[in-house]
């Protein structure tokens, strides 16, 4: 069975990605090479379900404001969903999808990071009811 073992972020201005995703979530980066490639480290080594990536200048034109989730979205557990969503809008985020409730799984949110990234926040909870 296949798993994920990178991901990629694009992003129009990286440093402020860099300093959302490091104020959210805590990640540290590392330029790699003479591009404009930065490694994406999420948790020490070896931690189970450790999944790292890179940060990477787009290319091309940023995602459209306003439209529907569409695309390969990654999910990040939270200890709280509403603590993480406030903090992702206090990074310069903005609500995507608010907060609903996922049955016996937990709480969930969507949120848009200040380059038009979109990302979801888990927090489990199994009584989670709407």
């Amino acid at each position: 069975m296949s798993r994920i073992v990178h991901f990629e972020i694009h992003a129009a201005d990286p440093d402020r990605l860099q300093a959302f995703y490091g104020g959210l979530f805590g990640w540290s980066f590392h330029r790699w090479g003479a591009e404009e490639y930065w490694l994406v480290s999420t948790a020490p080594e070896g931690e189970p379900g450790v999944v790292n990536g890179g940060l990477l200048r787009r290319r091309g034109p940023a995602p459209e404001g306003g439209q529907a989730v569409n695309a390969f979205v990654c999910t990040f557990q939270v200890d709280s969903v509403d603590r993480a969503f406030d903090q992702a809008l206090a990074l310069g985020g903005v609500e995507a999808v608010p907060k609903m409730p996922i049955p016996g799984v937990g709480w969930l949110a969507y949120v848009t990071d200040p380059d038009g990234n979109i990302l979801g926040l888990l927090q489990p909870d199994a009584d989670a009811k709407g």
